[in-house]
């Protein structure tokens, strides 16, 4: 945040007054719910196992404390014994996800050879019929054909599962009759060298969560409000839709931060703003006084089944699950390919936000459907398809 005597809590995690004190602290956000003014705080502890997060996630999920308190521990796990597990199963590899059951990693492998080499890294192995390489490049031609022309308007999304070894293509409820979607379907299935299911989605399309302008929100760029993703060195990652390259961006405070350096939407949804002019960044993600700012530690990616929270300007703080990966998402501008589908709620001004799980950074917002009162799904674009195509390096704390 610019140098000021203070400091609104309620801006980002990500732009605060100064540099963080102590290599453990983060910034409260007891003023956040106001909207008031409040002096600089002083850093307080954040702890993916604190109480506050317990009971978020109790709330969101309908866990017990203990429950909660084991399942982070156990998916804390999985995402550090994926890459060793991947790395095991080699070609084999159909694919891996946290089953909440046993609380382990699943491993998809395509040969029974290669499954022991996995259970050895303390995975649990599932014998598939087709490599996650397969299903990618079945969804790949889905893909491609998509971007030649258009899909129709009552699909909804389609991606990969490696649970049941197919791709899923989701239907919105009512558009299952529609000359167009049934096409789709017949294509789809026609070309495909591993199995194409459907499923039925809400009639809802899915949309963007930008909104217009509203005051004392993270940061404007013309007249829409979206919320800023993660700290990278230089500036933060947000979503594409939020802006184009060139477009200047100003705080909650009207006051100017950057300019995106980098946007891309559809296809993608990403964007690069740099941060100036009194402005700096800091690992953290704002809690919203639902739970402690949550300092970021890293980018290791969260498997399928496992917990996820996102943090935005409109909403603030939810958790859910990881629904689906390399999922596309079928936009009214256009689809955007290789996305994470979370059963997180979120609403207009959300887009660019933080998904977090513990403290490994995962993504920003980019669109869904529902809210947070009835409820909802939401994707986002995974950070570090973003650090890698920018050039980016993540803040860590």
């Amino acid at each position: 945040m610019r140098r000021k005597p203070v400091v609104r809590a309620g801006l980002s995690a990500l732009l605060v007054l100064g540099a963080l004190s102590g290599a453990g602290g983060a910034f409260s956000t007891a003023a956040a719910a106001s909207g008031a003014d409040a002096p600089a705080a002083k850093p307080a502890a954040a702890s993916a196992t604190s109480a506050t997060l317990v009971r978020a996630l109790g709330r969101d999920l309908g866990l017990t404390a203990d429950q909660a308190r084991e399942r982070l521990g156990q998916e804390a796990a999985a995402m550090r014994l994926e890459p060793k597990a991947k790395r095991a199963a080699g070609a084999s590899y159909g694919g891996s996800w946290f089953d909440t059951g046993s609380g382990k990693l699943v491993v998809g492998v395509t040969s029974a050879e290669r499954a022991a080499s996995v259970r050895a890294t303390g995975a649990t192995t599932r014998i598939v019929e087709h490599s996650a390489d397969a299903l990618d490049a079945a969804k790949a031609s889905l893909d491609e054909k998509a971007r030649k022309q258009a899909a129709p308007a009552g699909v909804s999304s389609w991606s990969t599962d490696p649970r049941t070894g197919a791709v899923v293509v989701r239907v919105r409820q009512g558009s299952e009759g529609d000359a167009a979607v049934r096409a789709f379907l017949r294509e789809a299935k026609r070309s495909a060298s591993v199995p194409v299911t459907v499923e039925k989605a809400p009639a809802q399309a899915p949309t963007t969560f930008a909104a217009g302008t509203v005051g004392g929100d993270p940061y404007y760029t013309g007249n829409v409000r979206c919320s800023i993703g993660f700290s990278v060195q230089g500036g933060f990652v947000t979503a594409g839709h939020c802006g184009q390259a060139g477009g200047s961006v100003s705080g909650w405070d009207g006051s100017y931060i950057g300019n995106f350096q980098g946007s891309s939407f559809p296809g993608n949804d990403y964007a690069y703003v740099s941060v100036g002019s009194g402005w700096w960044t800091v690992p953290v993600v704002l809690g919203w006084g639902t739970v402690p700012d949550q300092l970021v530690r890293g980018s290791a990616e969260a498997p399928i089944g496992a917990s996820i929270c996102r943090s935005g300007s409109t909403t603030h703080w939810h958790c859910g699950t990881v629904l689906a990966k390399n999922e596309t998402v079928n936009y009214s501008q256009g689809a955007v390919y290789q996305m994470t589908k979370t059963s997180v709620c979120a609403e207009g001004g959300d887009s660019g936000g933080s998904f977090i799980s513990g403290d490994q950074a995962q993504g920003v917002t980019s669109g869904g459907w529902g809210n947070c009162s009835s409820g909802g799904e939401t994707w986002y674009q995974p950070v570090n398809e973003i650090l890698s195509v920018y050039g980016l390096r993540l803040h860590t704390a």
